[in-house]
């Protein structure tokens, strides 16, 4: 229950008293959390932050897009309302993705917001910040937290709700822009006669990934399109897309299927035989494809990166775009240039312009769908298949799952164990049988245990959700898919614990 004081209070207190926090990326939580009144502090508290280092000033123009998601044109309209409280113009860039808002935001050098859970279930929302040029940083987040908010009482009503009208704001449709990106870099016949299915779902980006297409001229088959919102994971594809991707790619001849998560920042990319991609080898073709040099991901990604060395410094990081951006930023101290980053959901991230004869991919440091996709079914053209393509990289193969409902305090708590210096024998113990002995522990961002046999167990907490995230690592699919299933059976009893 929130408290008369949350109408004068930190962010720090109202996440406490809201249970709406930042998280992986950005504020995420419950819907029945994220009243008007919350989403409306959180922005006065954005805008407040950026006000104090010259970013946001009266009559400054502040962008706000969501995804399609029941909540979030109500949460949207709660965060224009909030702009215009703070005196900027509210600029309302309608439904569509994530990057797709970045790259009109960060052209104009405005400050933006999405209002998006992107993966998770949808009895659950977020918004992402976004600075002018760049997303929002931990250190944003960290410094935000002490922001304190007075909001006016009379906006709302007992339950939270907006109960007042507000003024007329800007629409701006910035799809088009955002099309152009890809077609006028890779031209229009880059996909000519290319037969590709686009599976729709709920994906906020699915009308304008067809756009895009049909823009290269390619053949588009659209499918399985939703009404209803479906949490596509990309790290953790649910077995009915497994089925449903298998089942289109035999009844339609296609050479991939491409797919995104919620807010369309994360891709899902499947062969000519309906065998989804990982994210993080499917960043590895992209990087490689850019011609990247220097080349920043998680330390979830598969060390494939590393083994197919192309690039001239790559660099791990925690799990989250901020930190791979903060990275990037780093390694362009450097000099090696272009500088990519991706995650192993498949996000990936562009540090630097890339030039192709007279055309320029500009920049876009935020996690975009659209390019890796596109980079693959490009490259993999003159070898006529996709799946024969991706075996010409080196052969480690990533699995993920995880363990629904999990309460972050018993992930930690279990995975305490392996933070001591008894860890290594801890790890033996509890996953010997699985993958032998253990040569090292790392903690850059929960426990990443590496063996003898080159295999990889990683557990995590979520950062957006009461998850607890299993990784595995190994050098066949087979070997990976038995590691995580046995893997999976040992963490789900510490739920019950």
């Amino acid at each position: 229950m929130i408290d008369e004081n949350f109408s004068n209070s930190t962010i720090s207190v109202l996440m406490q008293q809201s249970g709406v926090a930042f998280g992986t990326s950005g504020a995420r939580g419950l819907v029945s959390a994220m009243t008007d009144k919350v989403c409306f502090a959180y922005t006065v508290g954005f805008l407040q932050y950026l006000t104090e280092r010259g970013e946001f000033f009266s009559g400054q123009k502040v962008a706000v897009a969501g995804d399609l998601r029941p909540s979030s044109e109500r949460i949207k309209r709660a965060c224009l309302a909030a702009i215009q409280y703070c005196g900027g113009i509210a600029v309302d860039c309608g439904e569509v993705p994530t990057p797709a808002l970045c790259y009109y935001a960060y052209g104009l050098g405005i400050p933006s917001m999405m209002v998006t859970g992107s993966h998770i279930p949808d009895d659950r929302n977020g918004i992402k910040f976004n600075r002018a040029h760049g997303e929002f940083l931990k250190i944003d987040e960290m410094m935000m937290r002490e922001e304190r908010v007075k909001i006016p009482e009379n906006f709302f009503d007992t339950e939270g709700m907006l109960c007042v009208g507000i003024a007329d704001y800007d629409c701006m449709d910035v799809s088009d822009l955002y099309i152009a990106r890809y077609v006028d870099f890779f031209g229009s016949e880059a996909l000519r006669g290319v037969r590709l299915g686009v599976y729709e779902h709920s994906a906020v980006g699915r009308d304008i990934v067809i756009r895009i297409l049909s823009g290269l001229n390619a053949d588009v088959v659209r499918l399985g399109r939703s009404d209803v919102f479906i949490p596509v994971d990309t790290e953790a594809v649910r077995e009915e897309d497994v089925i449903l991707a298998k089942n289109w790619a035999n009844e339609n001849d296609l050479y991939a299927i491409l797919t995104t998560d919620g807010d369309s920042d994360r891709p899902l990319l499947a062969d000519e035989k309906g065998e989804w991609i990982r994210g993080d080898v499917l960043g590895i073709v992209a990087a490689q494809f850019l011609s990247a040099q220097g080349v920043v991901t998680p330390i979830s990604s598969n060390t494939a990166l590393e083994r197919a060395g192309f690039a001239t410094v790559t660099k791990r990081t925690r799990i989250g775009s901020p930190f791979v951006i903060s990275a990037m930023t780093e390694l362009s101290e450097s000099g090696q240039k272009p500088i990519v980053g991706y995650e192993a959901n498949g996000g990936f991230l562009l540090n630097d312009d890339i030039t192709n004869k007279d055309e320029i991919l500009s920049a876009l440091p935020t996690r975009d769908a659209v390019l890796p996709m596109l980079c693959a079914v490009i490259a993999s053209r003159q070898q006529g298949k996709l799946s024969e393509f991706m075996k010409n990289l080196p052969q480690r193969y990533t699995l993920s799952d995880r363990i629904k409902e999990m309460p972050t305090s018993i992930s930690e708590s279990q995975l305490e164990m392996f933070n001591s210096s008894e860890g290594m024998s801890v790890a033996e113990n509890i996953f010997g049988n699985i993958c032998g002995k253990s040569n090292l522990i790392d903690h850059t961002d929960g426990v990443r245990i590496s063996f003898d046999s080159e295999e990889i167990i990683h557990l995590r907490p979520s950062g957006n959700a009461p998850e607890l995230r299993v990784y595995v690592e190994a050098a066949s699919i087979e070997r990976a898919n038995t590691i995580l299933h046995e893997t999976m059976k040992i963490v789900l009893t510490w739920k019950s614990r």
